[in-house]
């Protein structure tokens, strides 16, 4: 993907935020590299398929690309994406209708007074 709202360049700067923090840093990478690269009980298809769904979710378009192809390489399926983002979707839209029900109670006590 060509264009961001932030530039891929930006990512240059990661040698400064190592450089700022480099134990917390190295600690970050670690935990990544053991969250997506170990063996274990979930396939690293299927991981890169959540993080597909979470980094929509978060709306990091960096993320996004990183996890799409890796999820490519992972032998998923073009529809295999596209539904973990409609499961995405879902779960941030289920999140407002949740919600809805906070905004239900303020107007029930309103019309109370």
């Amino acid at each position: 993907m060509s264009e961001y709202f932030y530039s891929l360049d930006a990512r240059k700067h990661y040698k400064d935020l190592m450089e700022a923090q480099k134990d917390m840093f190295q600690a970050f990478i670690t935990f990544n590299a053991e969250v997506f690269e170990k063996k274990s009980t979930l396939p690293r298809k299927i991981k890169e398929l959540i993080a597909v769904g979470v980094a929509h979710t978060t709306q990091c378009p960096y993320c996004i690309e990183a996890h799409v192809k890796a999820a490519k390489k992972e032998g998923a399926t073009d529809q295999e994406i596209a539904e973990a983002i409609f499961v995405a979707a879902a779960l941030r839209a289920g999140g407002a209708f949740a919600h809805s029900t906070v905004a239900m109670g303020v107007l029930k006590r309103e019309e109370g007074k």
